[in-house]
C-alpha cells in the first residue's frame, strides 16, 4: 500500500513539474528568441513518476524589428499559448486524479478502523 501512495505522490510531483515548465513558457512568452520547455511524465525505476524536461529548439517567428529603420527581422519566442493552456490542464486534471485516489484511500482506511473499533 505504501508503494501505491509513493506511486500518486511522484505522479503528483511529475504534474507539478509539468505545470512549473509550461507556467516559464508563459511567463516568456513575449520575450525575443525565449525557447520553450517540454516537460514530459516517464515512469521511473523501480516505481513512480519522474519528469524529463526538454529545449525546444526550433525557431520562433521572423518579424519586422520596430526599432531598427533597416528592415532587419528579429525572431520571437517559440511558445504557443494554446498548447500551454492545454499542458497546464492536462497536468491539473492529472495532478487531481492523484490526489482524489490518495483521498479515497484514506477515506477507506479510516472507515475500516471506524468498523474495527
Amino acid at each position: 500500500m505504501i508503494s501505491s501512495i509513493h506511486n500518486n505522490t511522484s505522479a503528483m510531483q511529475a504534474f507539478s513539474n509539468q505545470i512549473r515548465a509550461s507556467a516559464n513558457n508563459v511567463a516568456n512568452a513575449l520575450s525575443d528568441e525565449f525557447k520553450s520547455s517540454r516537460a514530459h511524465n516517464v515512469e521511473a525505476k523501480p516505481q513512480g513518476v519522474s519528469t524529463v524536461i526538454s529545449k525546444d529548439t526550433s525557431a520562433g517567428p521572423l518579424v519586422e524589428d520596430p526599432l531598427k529603420n533597416d528592415g532587419s527581422l528579429k525572431e520571437l519566442s517559440n511558445t504557443d499559448i494554446a498548447r500551454e493552456m492545454v499542458q497546464q490542464m492536462t497536468a491539473e486534471h492529472g495532478f487531481d486524479a492523484n490526489a482524489k485516489t490518495i483521498q479515497t484511500r484514506d477515506d477507506t482506511i479510516g472507515t475500516v478502523i471506524d468498523m474495527m473499533g
